[in-house]
């Protein structure tokens, strides 16, 4: 078992409100993780609602659940129900009105805040939302850090017993998630014609987004091919970048950056099967990229943004997080063990100042590049974002 680092959070969420959703794509561990927080409870109820079983006893859920109000109600798959959202919404206010104000509902979905908005009545003031991402490096620092780059970070995928069995796991995924999946929350897509849009973004993975391209590419309009991205985006397995604006006088980039989220998903798009083949691919440093992003971005607050800095005359920054007080932190990637910084980055933090410089690279040491920028391993920085998020 994998401690995941959202468990304590989780814990907090439900002793503070009376409903927390926890999102993730399929297969990412939200059952596993549900399950072990339903032992600290007694009596906690479990259902599963792609459960024939299970959705007979939800034929009437308002009178199902007000006969467990004294329980915890872990419900799985929950966009299956999307008319519960209106029903929890009395059920939670009848319980805090009997003195039970907590830890009543955990939701468990495979899409974001944004599609669940859709199927039905929020529940604003009652519930927290907490995504469960695949594996990053915090949770799996004893296991090397290319396997996790190369696997990803599903938990069948990473822990698959050979490279063979992981790259296999991965390509099912992707089949099953275009032909049943993703049909359930939105109109209905020609799975071949998903296919070849989402094998074209991780051609273009970590690249600006140009959805005139797309569409030209695909014979569609670039309306579906945003609607593609928003469905994508919703269900957590892709990632738009924003570029930074601000009024600094300069010409910058407006477009977003895409990337597909999971590097094992990428590089299985891509018919990369081990190690020695991503080492050959041209993806490879836009994979590399993209990886440290994601990881950074889930080791750092929700209140932590990230973005990313381009302007017309060539100043760039892989990812500038920008911190609640107003503090940027502008981090260059490399895949080099030993990184050099070219001139745009020097100009980019010319343009914004930062009040911290960092070179991410493969590496095992940290040292200094120069009086004001640090070289770090993306260990060390997921690790430092980790305790600055829990106020260590």
């Amino acid at each position: 078992m994998i401690l995941r680092t959202l468990h304590d959070k989780l814990l907090a969420a439900l002793a503070q409100f009376p409903a927390v959703a926890l999102l993730g794509p399929r297969q990412v561990g939200k059952t596993t993780l549900a399950l072990e927080i339903g032992h600290t409870y007694p009596n906690a109820l479990y259902l599963d609602l792609e459960s024939e079983e299970d959705r007979a006893k939800m034929a009437h859920p308002e009178l199902y659940l007000s006969d467990h109000q004294d329980r915890l109600v872990i419900l799985d798959e929950v966009h299956r129900l999307p008319a519960l959202f209106p029903l929890l919404r009395g059920l939670i206010d009848s319980a805090r009105r009997a003195g039970r104000k907590n830890a009543q509902y955990l939701l468990l979905g495979s899409a974001s805040l944004d599609l669940l908005k859709q199927s039905g009545e929020t529940l604003a003031g009652r519930i927290a939302y907490l995504e469960l991402a695949p594996f990053d490096v915090l949770e799996t620092g004893k296991l090397p850090l290319d396997d996790l780059w190369v696997r990803g970070g599903f938990p069948d995928s990473l822990l698959a017993e050979t490279s063979s069995g992981s790259f296999q796991w991965r390509k099912n995924f992707i089949r099953t998630y275009l032909e049943r999946d993703i049909p359930q929350f939105g109109p209905r897509i020609a799975a071949e014609t998903l296919r070849r849009f989402w094998v074209m973004l991780a051609w273009q993975q970590g690249g600006l987004l140009n959805s005139a391209q797309f569409a030209r590419n695909l014979g569609v309009d670039v309306k579906t091919i945003n609607g593609y991205i928003d469905l994508l985006v919703d269900l957590l397995l892709v990632r738009r970048l924003a570029p930074w604006h601000s009024n600094i006088g300069k010409r910058l980039v407006k477009s977003p950056k895409v990337f597909v989220r999971d590097s094992g998903l990428l590089h299985a798009l891509l018919s990369i099967s081990d190690k020695e083949s991503l080492f050959s691919h041209p993806v490879i440093g836009q994979s590399w990229e993209c990886f440290v992003i994601e990881n950074i971005l889930m080791a750092a607050t929700d209140d932590v943004q990230g973005f990313f800095y381009r302007s017309g005359g060539g100043a760039e920054i892989d990812l500038l997080l920008s911190w609640p007080n107003g503090n940027l932190w502008a981090i260059e990637i490399k895949r080099s063990m030993t990184p050099k910084l070219e001139r745009g980055f020097h100009s980019a933090c010319a343009d914004l100042n930062p009040s911290r410089k960092i070179v991410v690279y493969p590496g095992k040491e940290r040292y200094r590049l120069a009086a004001d920028i640090e070289a770090m391993p993306l260990q060390d920085i997921t690790q430092q974002l980790y305790d600055l998020a829990k106020g260590i």
